[in-house]
């Protein structure tokens, strides 16, 4: 082994960081050395961080394992008293060119160990490191990192830090060289997108960045917006689900429940009424709209009667892509001194939405038969529409471009077309 190993749990926004890592570690001329880029969203996140990390020690002995990301950064001593563990270093550290340079083999004796500093002191992020990641297809670009907000049942400000965005114009550079490497689609990412542009000069709001992109890149076929906080949708970004065709009909959304008194402990910032009159408006605006959602089941509390209503949300809001999260406590939150739900309970519940969102999915493809659509192909026979669906073609196309096809039929989990 000479090239480092990398590898990622969690969110894109790691995915994305990890590739920037890539690119620091080979400038460093880091070698010899297995980098794990750790998720702290949940408790079964750092246990999974934790596996992964005791299984490649195995598959490369006599590596060093340095580990990061948001469980690095919120557990830093949990991690470093892992016996295959050399080096601990914050999301804020994982960023910075100078710590690859430290991390030559003949320094790495003398490093200290745990290398993670107050997240909430950094005001920059690193967006510009890299000029996106992903498939030959589909670009993914940072915009946003950290959150101002304090969900009781969230442990991502304590890794991620403050939001703090990347300014408008090094964004639209980034997407024109993308445009101009023969991407097609781009998506933009943050962990909480919606608050993008707060804590730039003149406080422009997500909507405006999207207007902009579209505006001085007209050369981009798709834009995309991956996971927001419904109720900061600004008036701008409204006006561009209506009138901008180029960016794509489908908005993954930040609910988290579906009971009022759930999501006041929560402390989220909307109600259900919101989040259905959301779903409502902007279906209106874009008919062809679709709605993933994050949904969390068996928050400290939650009644059947309290689930129920989070149940109910997916047809109210008509949701169609589901990400369920089994509530489990993170310690440092508010929500893990709270009474929590039995853990028996919490599956059942868990179960459930999931067998709700994969009803809801197939409803939504058996609908699409007859129909046309754009498809970015992912693969020579597999992408996907302007609303996300995955489509697989009778015969061959050419990775990254889009296709117009006509859907033949559904098997439930994903659209079957041929190329008109």
């Amino acid at each position: 082994m000479n090239a480092p190993v990398f590898a990622t749990l969690g969110c894109r926004l790691n995915a994305y960081e990890t590739e920037a890592m890539r690119a620091l570690a080979a400038a460093a001329g880091v070698q010899d050395a297995v980098i794990v880029n750790t998720c702290a969203v949940t408790a079964e996140a750092v246990r999974k961080g934790k596996q992964e990390i005791r299984r490649l020690a195995r598959a490369h002995p006599g590596a060093r394992i340095i580990v990061t990301g948001c469980a690095a950064q919120t557990e830093p001593a949990t991690f470093s008293a892992m016996p295959q563990v050399a080096l601990v270093i914050g999301n804020t550290e994982k960023m910075d060119p100078a710590t690859w340079a430290r991390l030559t083999p003949d320094l790495i004796g003398t490093t200290e160990p745990v290398q993670v500093n107050d997240i909430m002191s950094v005001t920059e992020t690193a967006g510009h490191l890299i000029d996106g990641f992903g498939s030959r297809a589909r670009a993914y670009v940072q915009v946003q990192n950290g959150c101002d907000h304090r969900c009781t049942f969230c442990i991502i400000p304590f890794g991620r830090g403050n939001s703090r965005s990347v300014p408008a114009g090094v964004v639209v550079d980034q997407i024109r060289r993308l445009v101009d490497r023969g991407y097609h689609e781009v998506v933009l990412t943050g962990v909480d997108l919606t608050s993008w542009g707060g804590d730039l000069p003149g406080a422009p709001r997500l909507g405006d960045l999207v207007l902009r992109i579209l505006r001085l890149v007209p050369d981009l076929a798709r834009l995309r917006i991956s996971s927001i906080d419904s109720i900061e949708a600004d008036a701008a970004l409204m006006d561009a689900i209506a009138n901008q065709p180029r960016l794509m009909p489908h908005l993954h959304l930040s609910l988290q429940a579906g009971d009022n008194m759930i999501l006041k402990r929560m402390k989220r910032r909307h109600t259900r009424e919101d989040a259905i009159a959301f779903c409502d408006t902007a279906r209106a605006l874009r008919p062809a709209m679709t709605f993933g959602a994050d949904l969390i089941a068996g928050f400290p509390t939650e009644t059947d009667a309290m689930f129920d209503a989070s149940m109910r949300l997916v047809a109210e809001c008509g949701l169609t892509y589901l990400h369920v999260f089994p509530y489990s406590p993170r310690q440092g939150t508010p929500a893990a001194r709270m009474p929590q739900v039995p853990g028996a309970a919490i599956r059942d519940r868990a179960a459930r939405l999931r067998a709700a969102g994969d009803a809801a999915l197939q409803r939504y493809l058996a609908a699409q038969s007859g129909q046309t659509h754009g498809v970015l192909m992912e693969t020579p026979v597999m992408g996907r529409t302007e609303q996300f669906a995955e489509v697989t073609l009778t015969r061959p196309q050419a990775e990254g471009q889009i296709v117009t096809v006509r859907i033949t039929g559904s098997t439930g989990t994903h659209l079957t077309a041929q190329p008109v």
